[in-house]
């Protein structure tokens, strides 16, 4: 059984259930902090456990423990554990502070990293789900908003039907090949290339399904109203945690598993990317709405991630690896801008709502500033390396076309982020937003300074994704 292999998701999934029986015995309201506390601690304590748990595959080849299921957890753990720190102040004053959102977010966690190191078709779907029900209700949790509500259905139906294509794609690969595990699959492939129609059908289901959680066109359709209706802590969640989680189940079905139909399934995978770069670098730059336009900005950044995957080469996965984490660092930051935007007490989120910051606030305009410059793509921020090394990657498998119209989309995009640029430092100044929290300043200023100095941990960062990458080939 080798049960030690899960000892992170276990030890998360225990305090999980500590943070609900803690809670359930406070006095309501004042549960949220001690509990944000427990969760945050947690977080850090798993994330050690995860560096040093050994590798190997354990519970009769359900579960796999690797360097390339390592760099992914690790991503995730960070990503829970500064959405809960964006949650400290944000909820407080939007009426969210309930315990269950930590707990939701810790067992969404969980969900997350089993689907990372799954080895069996049936563990992928048990740690989607479990992950994604959380993701429903957290989307939801503002009662009194009727955006958040709305988000919440919006999400839960459309999850709801993505799950189940992703289910009858598992339940046709099964059938057609006789087997569940990916080692299983990976044999019967490479011993027989000329599979049935049955087995294909299948696989693009369950491309489907993961094309929606990573909101990959022409998946993306939730993305936007989810993005704006949802809290932005969750949001700052949703679009990290479980597109990495997906992201990684991408990787290691398609290299794995699947790794020997790579001149049938390339071409599928380009065409998502074009797809995904043009559409959200387009759609973008008629948004009024911050939080809108990062979720078609996500989008986007999700196709230039799905470049690398589309070379099929270590150097593609290690691209797209290294991409995934500046992309962390640069929408959390970005995020924790958001969440501190509010006058008076009351959120705003118009992109107009951020005139004259540079003048009213000029340490955030700059932070905010740093993130855009990012995403666009621009030397030597954190973002410039993620693109260059997909774009790298693609040349090296003779993807041109890909790489043309990707560098011609990057230029597009980067016109809606230099407007907040703009807007910030340009335009005349409004009313200031209300003063920041500590937390929310400590997230900003974190992630602006690691997407700022990024270059300094280029090489060890490459070393690790290469190595990582490598596991995957193996």
């Amino acid at each position: 059984m080798n049960w030690t292999l899960a000892i992170p998701e276990i030890a998360l999934s225990i305090s999980g259930l500590i943070i609900l029986l803690w809670g359930a015995i406070q006095k309501k309201g004042n549960a949220f902090f001690p509990c944000a506390i427990l969760s945050i601690a947690a977080f850090v304590a798993v994330g050690f456990l995860t560096l040093t748990v050994s590798n190997g595959v354990g519970y009769n080849g359900l579960f796999i423990n690797d360097e390339f299921s390592r760099y992914m957890k690790l991503l995730i753990i960070i990503a829970g554990f500064l959405s809960i720190i964006l949650s400290i102040d944000f909820n407080g004053k939007n009426d969210t502070n309930c315990f269950e959102y930590i707990a939701l977010i810790v067992f969404s966690t969980v969900g997350a990293m089993v689907m990372v190191s799954s080895n069996d078709l049936m563990t992928l779907y048990m740690g989607l789900e479990l992950s994604s029900l959380a993701l429903y209700v957290l989307c939801a949790i503002d009662r009194k908003n009727v955006f958040s509500a709305e988000s919440g259905v919006k999400y839960f139906v459309l999850g709801s039907v993505a799950s189940g294509i992703l289910l009858y794609g598992i339940s046709m690969i099964y059938g057609f090949s006789g087997g569940m595990g990916y080692s299983t699959i990976h044999q019967i492939i490479a011993s027989n290339h000329a599979l049935s129609a049955g087995f294909a059908v299948g696989l693009v289901f369950v491309l489907v399904g993961l094309c929606f959680k990573i909101s990959a066109v022409p998946f993306h359709m939730w993305t936007p109203d989810v993005y704006q209706g949802a809290p932005t802590p969750v949001t700052t969640f949703l679009s990290t945690a479980p597109k990495f989680a997906a992201f990684a189940l991408f990787l290691r079905l398609m290299i794995g598993p699947f790794g020997h139909l790579s001149p049938q399934w390339q071409l599928l995978i380009e065409v998502i990317a074009i797809l995904s770069i043009i559409i959200g670098s387009v759609g973008a730059i008629a948004q009024t709405n911050i939080k809108r336009m990062m979720a078609y900005s996500s989008i986007s950044h999700m196709g230039f991630a799905l470049v690398g995957l589309a070379a099929a080469t270590p150097d593609g996965v290690m691209g797209t690896l290294i991409y995934l984490t500046t992309y962390l660092f640069m929408n959390v930051g970005t995020f924790a801008v958001i969440a501190a935007m509010s006058r008076k007490g009351h959120v705003v989120e118009n992109i107009n709502d951020l005139a004259g910051l540079g003048k009213t606030d000029p340490g955030i305009a700059t932070a905010m500033a740093i993130f855009m410059f990012s995403m666009a793509g621009v030397p030597p921020l954190a973002g410039f390396f993620g693109k260059f090394l997909v774009f790298k990657a693609a040349l090296g498998a003779d993807l041109y076309s890909l790489t043309i119209i990707g560098l011609l989309a990057s230029a597009v995009g980067a016109f809606f982020y230099l407007r907040i640029v703009k807007i910030m430092f340009f335009d005349k100044a409004v009313e200031a937003l209300d003063q920041r929290s500590l937390s929310l300043s400590f997230v900003t200023f974190s992630m602006g300074t690691l997407t700022l100095v990024f270059m300094l941990f280029l090489s060890p960062m490459v070393q690790m994704g290469q190595i990582a990458a490598q596991s995957l080939f193996h």
